[in-house]
């Protein structure tokens, strides 16, 4: 008999959700635990935590809260060694927390792009590192939220859509360094209804300019993203490392105009 769904079971294994207080975090978060996971949630607003660890534990597992600014990389780094403290083992970790918000090229400092590549690809790069020694206990994996923007040009994208870029890149040399032990995996998130897209969903113009855009003829949801997560963190995506799907509804390009100056004249 043919038992294809247990492949997505994720019963006794732990794993690290970053950016987990809403959207695709907590969406995350959530199907890694209905799958049977225990999970330690991290971000900086604690109430935030406390609403999807309840959800958690309302499921049958255990949540543990780290509230902390993950822009520290020492803060990030130590959410490896809580999940074995609290929880005894980690065997998933889901590189979610990154973003920068939209901004014209010549706004874009050097600081601002180093800014993105750390929030978006250092803070990856440290908790997978000091997960490292526990995740090679017995094969885990790692997932990384990468984005749409990291493959195709828009503007005011440059700090973002590059860091993101360069996580997609960085999840296909980590992936041949740690095989065949641990697998690295990426999704590069097209357009889902989560606050960072909420200037867009709350205007009508910029809503339907997406929509159209899109194939699918629509904005995705978080659990969207979360099944894929699961995909790749379970058993049902072992044969699966080094590659950054593309979950976006079939967008190729982007057609939103944030309002930014054309600066054609100018040049």
């Amino acid at each position: 008999m043919r038992v294809v769904l247990e492949r997505f079971r994720l019963d006794g294994k732990v794993a690290v959700v970053t950016g987990a207080g809403r959207g695709i975090g907590a969406a995350t978060a959530l199907a890694l635990a209905e799958a049977g996971a225990d999970v330690v949630l991290s971000a900086r607003t604690e109430e935030q935590l406390r609403e999807v660890a309840a959800q958690v534990e309302k499921l049958g597992q255990r949540a543990v809260v780290v509230a902390a600014d993950l822009n520290d990389l020492d803060a990030v780094a130590g959410l490896a060694d809580q999940a074995v403290a609290e929880l005894g083992r980690l065997d998933v970790v889901v590189n979610n927390v990154g973003g920068t918000m939209p901004r014209e090229f010549k706004k874009t400092s050097v600081r601002f792009l180093e800014e993105a590549f750390h929030f978006n690809v250092s803070t990856a790069h440290a908790l997978t590192r000091a997960a490292l020694p526990h995740l090679l206990a017995d094969g885990g994996s790692v997932v990384n939220i990468s984005s749409i923007m990291g493959r195709v040009p828009g503007r005011g994208y440059v700090a973002y859509g590059t860091a993101k870029a360069a996580l997609a890149h960085w999840t296909r040399l980590t992936a041949a360094d740690l095989s065949p032990r641990v697998r690295v995996n990426a999704i590069a998130v097209g357009s889902i209804a989560t606050s960072a897209l909420q200037i867009v969903t709350d205007t009508d113009e910029l809503r339907e300019a997406m929509e159209s855009a899109t194939p699918l003829r629509r904005i995705g949801d978080p659990d969207e993203i979360a099944a894929t997560v699961l995909f790749l963190a379970s058993s049902a995506g072992a044969y699966v490392t080094g590659k950054v799907f593309e979950v976006d509804g079939g967008l190729e390009q982007p057609n939103l105009d944030l309002g930014l100056p054309d600066l054609g004249d100018t040049l």
